[in-house]
């Protein structure tokens, strides 16, 4: 038998991030994931990137495994620059007008899960068990019993689930959940260019979507996020590369020189999700499985580390001493990361809405809006501690 205070059920890098932080405050923990623990990192870039806020990597440091990532593969970012292709609108983020070295950092999804893994190991009070999936989960006012498909139990006090947007125990608990396709999809892939990337992260709204120029450590890779309709997306994924590279060159305006892509070209559906309830008795929802949101602002991996870090915040102490009110931590957690995610996806939408299309009105709105953000410093403040993760 495994026995351990928490459980997590999900071993991406929220749930490997909320584990490493109750095992660093004294809380035993238990991963369980059906996946391989983490594959040797190629030479090639991999296709799956964040954007990591300072307040990500804020976390990271005090966790750790920051410099772990430091010692593979990570891009800082000094500029943001975010234009719409129809209109006059556009808005530029520089480190330099905000007295910090950088506004935030690329890094691969693998990167990320490598470190965490490895400051996991370290920890003489966390068991990993990759390459287990769960059977049964049963729970009681006390415990959680969950039983692994190879038959072993696993006893906790709190289960966090952090298995991603289908969860399997949102399912299972019948956690109720709002969804909304945002009718795109994204298309992700790693591009060479002409002209270095600057250390610049480069966003354009076109009128079936927004496509991301990020800046990889190679000064001339960028990785790519092109949303766009489902249709659009197929027929951007179905071209030669040469006819890719050249439909990329004209979509961005030739901000980078020319374009040469550089990996495969997958395609994966966007949808919003917001769980309607993520605390049912020892359960608890974090991260995609709570929320997902549109990619446009890069927030998706950075809620969900505000999630982990705030549920250690609330939660390590009652479940050490066993003193205080479990449940009551647990209803802040979800009142607070709720109304956290509820204006995140809200403004998301509002986002996207407003960047959708070629009426001739709302491009004025827009090109109105974005101007006068780029031109009122107290506003351009406003949104630049935003993206700081302020």
């Amino acid at each position: 038998m495994f026995q351990a205070k928490v459980a997590v059920v999900g071993g991406g890098c929220v749930g490997l991030s909320a584990a490493l932080a109750l095992s660093l405050q004294g809380v035993s923990v238990v991963v369980i994931d059906a996946g391989d623990k983490c594959a040797p990192l190629s030479d090639e870039y991999g296709l799956r990137v964040s954007a990591i806020n300072q307040a990500s990597e804020v976390l990271f440091t005090e966790l750790g495994a920051w410099p772990l990532m430091q010692e593979q593969r990570i891009s800082p970012y000094t500029q943001m620059d975010v234009r719409d292709k129809d209109s006059f609108a556009h808005i530029h983020f520089s480190a330099d007008d905000y007295d910090v070295t950088h506004l935030g950092h690329i890094i691969e999804n693998d990167v990320i899960h490598r470190a965490l893994v490895a400051k996991l190991e370290q920890q003489t009070n966390v068991t990993l068990l990759f390459n287990h999936a769960y059977k049964d989960i049963h729970q009681s006012d006390s415990n959680v019993l969950i039983t692994l498909d190879n038959g072993s139990p696993v006893m906790c006090e709190l289960l966090i689930a952090a298995d991603g947007a289908n969860s399997g125990v949102r399912q299972r608990f019948n956690l109720p959940i709002t969804f909304k396709d945002y009718d795109h999809h994204a298309l992700v892939a790693t591009i060479k260019t002409e002209q270095g990337n600057e250390q610049c992260a480069r966003q354009v709204f076109l009128p079936d979507g927004p496509l991301a120029f990020l800046p990889l450590a190679d000064e001339h890779m960028h990785s790519i996020v092109w949303s766009c309709s489902p249709q659009q997306a197929q027929a951007y994924q179905g071209m030669t590369d040469e006819e890719f590279n050249k439909a990329l060159y004209t979509a961005f305006d030739g901000q980078c020189g020319l374009c040469e892509v550089q990996s495969k070209r997958p395609v994966f559906p966007l949808t919003m999700r917001y769980a309607r309830q993520w605390v049912k008795e020892r359960i608890v929802l974090m991260g995609d499985a709570a929320h997902t949101i549109h990619p446009l602002a890069g927030l998706g991996m950075n809620l969900g580390l505000k999630d982990a870090a705030r549920f250690t915040e609330l939660l390590a102490e009652p479940l050490l001493s066993g003193e205080g009110d479990i449940q009551r931590a647990l209803r802040t957690y979800e009142r607070e990361r709720k109304l956290d995610a509820q204006k995140h996806i809200a403004t998301m939408q509002g986002l996207k809405s407003l960047f959708a299309g070629n009426n001739p009105i709302k491009k004025l709105v827009r090109g109105l809006g974005l101007s006068a953000v780029n031109d009122i410093k107290p506003l351009k403040q406003l949104f630049a501690e935003q993206a700081l993760g302020k």
